[in-house]
């Protein structure tokens, strides 16, 4: 299989999904002002998108040019949606398919889904061929990676990593946490360490990115040499800080954040007005506006704001005072 993952540096990074903030806006705001190696969107439902659903979910699989290569994120515990689903996903001209066998909310959970994966892995197993079916039934050779936790209730490494590096997936995450975990406790990279170990006595190709806790590119290059991991995925850290996987030398001043606020907030209302709630945007204003002067005050004012234009208003106002 021909695959772009073979391609990058290394160690490469990724941007990770998160449900309402990496999307199809963020997304661009972040290829504009620091590139990743690699994308992923949102994670979005097969099931949905195996249904009437589609015409809404559809909206959170829209890329541009500039994010590519980009992996599209499913979930899913029905092999037949599933399949369905990737034969649809894989036919958008996504990069890769990624499933989620990881995320610990309960309503996902629930549909046997995310990190329940964990403790069903012959269902696992199903949902994996399911993807790779909906590939080739798209006529498409693109591949197929996995992320997830390294256990459930407790550290389950040495029965379920093996289980997955035995399945032929071109990458597999690993988010250093369990489940129970969540993210109430540090990510411990030594979970990664011992990923990459199982792998390399596997003998298997499957390519390892951990996840959790990074904190910058020379956090993560740290993290890539201790553990021997093969990329890194950044979270939390890119919230506020679209310029992360730049090599600035300088931080970002409080005009160019507050900028890149405005820019991004009229991009969310013109690419997902309709889609998603414009209260959406808030979580950004909470991560644009803190560490400098008057930045509680204008936070509590942009937290009233309905539209682009009230933000930009409020922003042109402080900043004229500055």
């Amino acid at each position: 299989m021909k695959t772009f993952w073979k391609k990058l540096p290394k160690p490469f990074f990724c941007l990770a999904p998160m449900a309402d903030v990496t999307d199809a806006a963020f997304r661009r705001i972040i290829a504009k002002y620091s590139k990743p190696d690699v994308f992923w969107t949102e994670f979005v439902s097969a099931d949905g998108l195996a249904s009437v659903g589609r015409k809404d979910l559809k909206k959170n699989l829209i890329f541009t040019k500039k994010e590519k290569p980009i992996v599209a994120q499913l979930f899913s515990s029905n092999p037949v949606k599933m399949r369905e689903a990737a034969k649809y996903v894989a036919s958008l001209g996504f990069d890769g398919i990624d499933i989620n066998m990881g995320c610990p909310d309960k309503s996902v959970e629930k549909q046997g889904c995310g990190s329940a994966m964990i403790k069903t892995p012959e269902k696992a197993r199903e949902i994996i061929e399911a993807v790779k079916d909906g590939i080739k039934d798209a006529k498409k050779n693109i591949p197929v990676s996995v992320k997830t936790r390294v256990g459930y209730s407790k550290n389950q490494i040495e029965e379920w990593i093996p289980f997955l590096l035995s399945q032929d997936i071109a990458v597999l995450t690993i988010h250093a946490r369990t489940r129970k975990d969540l993210s109430l406790v540090p990510a411990n990279w030594d979970y990664v360490k011992r990923v990459v170990e199982i792998r390399d006595k596997m003998k298997v190709k499957t390519l390892i990115i951990g996840n959790g806790d990074v904190l910058d590119l020379e956090d993560g290059r740290k993290k890539a040499r201790e553990t021997g991991c093969d990329g890194i995925m950044v979270g939390r850290a890119i919230f506020g800080n679209p310029w992360l996987f730049s090599l600035r030398e300088k931080s970002p001043t409080t005009k160019e954040k507050l900028k890149v606020l405005v820019e991004h907030t009229k991009l969310f209302e013109r690419v997902l007005t309709g889609h998603k709630s414009f209260a959406v945007m808030k979580k950004h204003f909470k991560a644009y506006v803190n560490g400098f002067d008057g930045a509680k005050e204008l936070r509590v004012k942009l937290m009233e704001t309905k539209s682009s234009k009230e933000v930009e208003a409020i922003i042109n106002k402080f900043l004229k005072k500055q």
